[in-house]
């Protein structure tokens, strides 16, 4: 299991994700967790391609925001 701290710049605002990658933990459906200070917010799953899918918003993020976040954790090329 990796961490990584991911900003995301909107406006005047920056949100501060952290995103976990299970990268050997085939119990999990969803490769990356996503948290929001403490809070699970979303998570998401890698097509056969490497392209980042959305699979749950937990927290009703920004359809924007989560674009922009699964394009940085997409760039780590994990």
């Amino acid at each position: 299991m990796d961490k990584l701290l991911i900003p995301i710049n909107r406006d005047d605002e920056v949100f501060e994700f952290e995103v976990v990658d299970y990268v050997h933990d085939e119990t999990h459906r969803c490769k990356f967790e996503v948290t929001l200070g403490n809070e699970l917010v979303a998570s998401f799953e890698p097509d056969r391609h490497g392209h980042l899918h959305l699979c749950n918003n937990f927290g009703k993020i920004d359809k924007q925001i989560l674009h922009l976040l699964a394009e940085k954790i997409e760039a780590y090329n994990l």
